[in-house]
């Protein structure tokens, strides 16, 4: 019986068509060996799972900065967020986690409509969670980060990190880390947590004996809250004031000068040309002149607070920080709208 022989051409085009794998790196495998002793697993059983990652070229193409330079524009990251139905389903997320939301915000001071917000924005309260193997995505952000990128080696750093991280996650869940899906960027559940932060933030906040943020909406909700609580949410602080611009005593360069860190007090934002509303009058914190460019349209712009900071330590992006507080709000003021509109119940 003759051998079954294999067309050179056709072995050549799958060979292009399957994604490589990391099981031939040898950066990659002495990771491995170093991931192993740090985690206390075998050697070889490290290398195997890692030697299993594909490279996911959509991955490296994500983190690569662009060619061109588009135009900043929030009114369309809005739009983009601001859709009908994820207010919808936030509006149904708060119905559903009424009782939850409250403990959190009772417990940590952290406003249940950021908490609500934020899981509307990552993940539209856990419709989207992300279809990318974690293993594949954390291990091509660790041995192929794009050397285009200006930080590409501290990113680089970062991912193997985040790649040991997962890997001690999966030990302590007893989770299949071949199975695990998530982000592009490795982020993980309905809060997308980044591993680390599973390991430092997250809870059990449901206290059934485990942390689950891919099934548990409890505990997603009290991961959020823990995290920003843990970045110094102040209770019963706005996250921002309206401001009006005078444009004789204007200097921007100054204001903006720390971007979105607080630095300036009402005093000396006014000094500089930017003077709070009335509902900030009374704020005594330091604040942060937000500026959301909206492309070739007049440029927004927001007096920040120590909160609005604290919600850009979830994503560092004033654009994001301002969705996430809008979407929230819209939510609950739905939310309000449809409660009250509701039936009264009647005892029998």
């Amino acid at each position: 019986m003759a051998l079954l022989s294999t067309n050179p051409a056709t072995a050549a085009k799958r060979a292009r068509a399957e994604p490589a794998t990391y099981r031939s790196n040898p950066t990659a495998m002495a990771a491995a060996n170093a991931m192993a002793a740090r985690l206390h697993l075998r050697a070889a059983a490290v290398r195997g799972v890692i030697g299993k990652a594909r490279r996911l070229p959509a991955v490296v193409k994500a983190v690569t900065p662009g060619q061109g330079s588009a135009a900043r524009d929030w009114s369309l990251y809005r739009s983009r967020v601001m859709q009908p139905t994820r207010i919808q389903a936030g509006v149904q997320f708060w119905q559903r986690n009424a009782d939850t939301l409250a403990r959190a915000e009772r417990e940590t001071g952290v406003s249940a409509s950021v908490i609500v917000g934020i899981l509307g924005v990552e993940t539209i309260y856990g419709k989207h969670m992300g279809g990318y193997r974690t293993i594949d995505a954390l291990s091509t952000l660790a041995f192929d980060f794009p050397a285009a990128h200006p930080k590409a080696a501290q990113r680089a750093a970062y991912f193997l990190q985040e790649l040991e991280e997962f890997l001690r996650l999966c030990k302590a869940q007893g989770l299949d880390p071949l199975a695990v899906r998530g982000s592009y960027a490795g982020a993980l559940g309905l809060a997308q947590f980044m591993p680390s932060s599973w390991r430092q933030y997250a809870v059990d906040f449901d206290r059934d004996g485990r942390i689950d943020l891919f099934g548990s909406r409890a505990d997603a909700i009290g991961s959020v809250a823990n995290y920003l609580a843990a970045f110094h949410w102040k209770p019963g602080m706005p996250t921002h004031y309206g401001v009006q611009l005078d444009p004789q005593k204007l200097d921007l360069p100054a204001l903006l000068q720390n971007d979105i860190v607080p630095s300036l007090s009402r005093s000396a934002m006014q000094e500089q040309g930017a003077t709070v509303d009335a509902a900030g009058v009374q704020h005594e914190g330091l604040l942060a002149l937000i500026e959301l460019p909206n492309g070739s349209a007049q440029t927004q712009y927001v007096a920040g607070t120590d909160n609005f900071y604290t919600v850009t330590r979830y994503n560092w992006s004033s654009f994001y920080a301002m969705s996430v507080i809008e979407l929230g709000q819209a939510v609950q003021a739905q939310w309000q709208r449809e409660r009250a509109a509701a039936p009264a119940q009647t005892k029998p």
